[in-house]
């Protein structure tokens, strides 16, 4: 008897300790546009691969950038244990990029959530912010852990990919959201920001100390590539543009980038190939090596702490 309530007390131990732990991610999946689709990188071709690539490494909580509404309702089939919130940049409703946050419908309770527009006026939909070239959102969620009681805010983005002032005057904008909304609870920030770890606008995001680059916080890191790879897997590049943000509460025991790949055959039947050095049972064709999305995906594993 004292044996089974030992081993009773073990496993809630294990699980108590295990909704401590949170995975985040962030990832721009890349629009879905018939000039991918004429070079072989279109979104009915990878789609599926992405969606088992986010469930794969088990993202509790992750934003997505440059996500149209036909790209949104795929992922919501093929990923069925994620709820989703955001709406399109353009209109506020369906129309333009979503950046949304997806989060795990079994483990966390939605508190709060809502989207604004990175602009000086947050709460106009569809305005262009600053030197911008296309309208700028951020969706975030206020979740609950349904085991811990504990509550946290996530805010994914996607920044401008022109606007020099937009980016540097968003990410003012973000960390001011990020005091004025969230108190004392961790936040979490997730985007595409279009700039590197060299840049004014990522440094601003770290100024004050409310933030940290998950990065940089890590213990322990997997990242032998930076995070754009422009659909070729044999680019190479030190450049982070896609960021995952922190609040000094919470721990970062682990970062990665993604950099998983797929294949998929030539255009024209290519020959067998037999290794000398190989198992004669083994037998080779060439294939185009491709990549998800012209990101990769970023994760980092966070300590969620009462």
């Amino acid at each position: 008897m004292k044996k089974i309530f030992l081993l009773a007390a073990l496993a809630c131990t294990v699980m108590f300790a295990d909704a401590q732990n949170l995975i985040v991610g962030s990832y721009n999946i890349r629009n879905d546009n018939q000039g991918d689709a004429r070079k072989g990188d279109g979104w009915a071709t990878r789609y599926k691969i992405l969606c088992d690539q986010v469930q794969w490494y088990g993202f509790d909580v992750f934003g997505a950038q440059e996500v149209k509404k036909n790209q949104l309702d795929d992922m919501l089939r093929e990923m069925p244990e994620y709820a989703s919130v955001g709406v399109g940049r353009d209109d506020g409703k369906e129309k333009g990029e979503f950046s949304p946050v997806f989060y795990k419908k079994e483990r966390f309770k939605l508190l709060d959530s809502g989207t604004f527009w990175i602009s000086p006026t947050p709460e106009k939909v569809g305005v262009k912010g600053w030197d911008a070239a296309l309208p700028r959102i951020c969706s975030y969620v206020r979740l609950q852990d349904k085991v811990t009681k504990v509550k946290f805010w996530f805010f994914n983005l996607h920044m401008d990919h022109i606007g020099v002032e937009a980016r540097r005057e968003g990410a003012k904008l973000i960390i001011k959201q990020v005091l004025e909304m969230c108190g004392k609870e961790p936040a979490i920030v997730t985007g595409d920001f279009n700039v590197d770890q060299n840049n004014e606008a990522y440094h601003t995001m770290l100024q004050g100390g409310v933030m940290k680059d998950s990065y940089e916080a890590a213990a322990e890191k997997f990242a032998t590539n930076g995070t754009f790879n422009s659909f070729n897997a044999d680019l190479h590049t030190q450049s982070r543009i896609d960021h995952i943000f922190v609040t000094n509460s919470l721990e970062v025991t682990n970062y990665a980038v993604l950099t998983d790949g797929y294949w998929t055959p030539n255009t024209q039947p290519a020959p067998e190939i037999k290794g000398n050095a190989a198992p004669q049972e083994i037998s080779f064709r060439k294939h185009i090596h491709r990549c998800p999305s012209d990101h990769y995906p970023i994760a980092a594993r966070l300590v969620l702490k009462k």
